[in-house]
């Protein structure tokens, strides 16, 4: 396994290009959003499993970008992203090419992949409510709808409402509820915020830890990961984490997904790949290393994960969040949401 952490897309670029120019099948490259330590021991896997040598660049922004610039002239097989909209954007720009598996087709639920079958769904994770152990003990479940009651005014806070993570969920209210509605949800929302939306996820639980607001949204795997971390430990410890929509529809869905690129140089290998972090084997890792929810449904939650409880998921398709997203995003510059 080749690692390239970039610092620099550019740079990275220009290594992998020179590497391949002689490119062998038995190698793919790859482009992620998401973060090293998660990424390494599932490849790790893969190359022991396939040996299938993996390339990779971890960025947090520019891949896309730089998967437009660079065109058919691009090194890159698939890109790996952390949230549902970047998954999205490569699909709608042309940027990636369809992939027929029997494998990924029995693996992923219809849900949480392209008809076209141009990405691929990998983990879920759940946009849950926070709340105070200390001022909100005796709340034991919430609607997203709820949020915008004058009753919890001054006492919720949020990341910028124009995250990915916070637009689909706003996609998924239009959906549901159509744009008037969702409208005058947001302004009820944004009324009973404690502060202007800023930070992190986990800013929101520690903000609810020092006392700023009562109840926060964040994503579930957030709360795992705090568990971990000496830290935040106590962040995580003066909330309740809380599943939303429990007598309805059930708490909003988002994922992190896979797409092969329109000129992927090494096909036969990235779709081995792409199966392989459908696989159980992958799945697992997934799970125990970033508090995910396993996409592929014969694949149980962390211990961690599970003891949270179970809950009932918004079914919602993730192709119907796409199609409200750009009318998310016009309805928070209506409303001002972050100002």
């Amino acid at each position: 396994m080749s690692w390239i952490k970039a610092t620099s897309i550019a740079t990275f670029t220009l290594l992998l290009t020179s590497v391949s120019a002689n490119t062998l099948a038995n190698e793919v490259n790859i482009y992620t959003y998401r973060q090293t330590f998660l990424i390494e021991p599932i490849l790790e896997k893969f190359t022991a499993q396939t040996g299938i040598k993996t390339n990779i660049v971890f960025a947090k922004d520019g891949l896309i970008e730089r998967l437009k610039k660079d065109g058919r002239y691009s090194p890159a097989d698939v890109v790996l992203t952390s949230d549902f909209a970047r998954l999205m954007q490569i699909s709608d720009e042309g940027l990636s090419q369809p992939v027929s598996s029997d494998i990924l087709a029995t693996n992923i639920p219809s849900q949480f992949r392209d008809d076209n079958n141009h990405w691929f769904a990998l983990t879920k994770r759940v946009r849950n409510v926070y709340a105070s152990k200390d001022r909100m003990a005796s709340l034991s479940g919430v609607s997203y709808e709820e949020l915008a009651d004058s009753k919890y005014k001054n006492k919720v806070c949020m990341r910028s409402s124009k995250h990915p993570y916070n637009i689909a969920l706003v996609a998924s209210m239009i959906a549901h509820h159509g744009t008037a509605e969702t409208k005058t949800w947001l302004q009820g929302l944004k009324a009973n915020l404690a502060r202007k939306p800023q930070g992190n996820d986990r800013g929101q639980v520690k903000a609810v830890k020092e006392g700023e607001c009562d109840l926060a949204l964040g994503n579930s795997y957030y709360f795992g990961v705090m568990q971990q971390n000496p830290e935040q430990k106590v962040w995580a410890d003066a909330v309740n984490i809380l599943f939303p929509n429990q007598n309805n529809r059930g708490a909003h869905i988002n994922v992190s997904g896979i797409a092969m690129t329109k000129y992927a140089p090494n096909k036969a290998s990235a779709k081995k790949l792409m199966e392989f972090l459908s696989s159980a084997q992958a799945q697992q890792v997934y799970a125990s290393v970033n508090m995910e929810y396993p996409v592929n449904p014969a694949v149980k939650p962390s211990s961690i994960v599970a003891s949270w409880g179970s809950f009932k998921e918004d079914e919602l398709a993730m192709t119907k969040i796409a199609e409200n997203r750009q009318a998310a995003i016009k309805l928070l510059d209506e409303v001002k949401f972050d100002l």
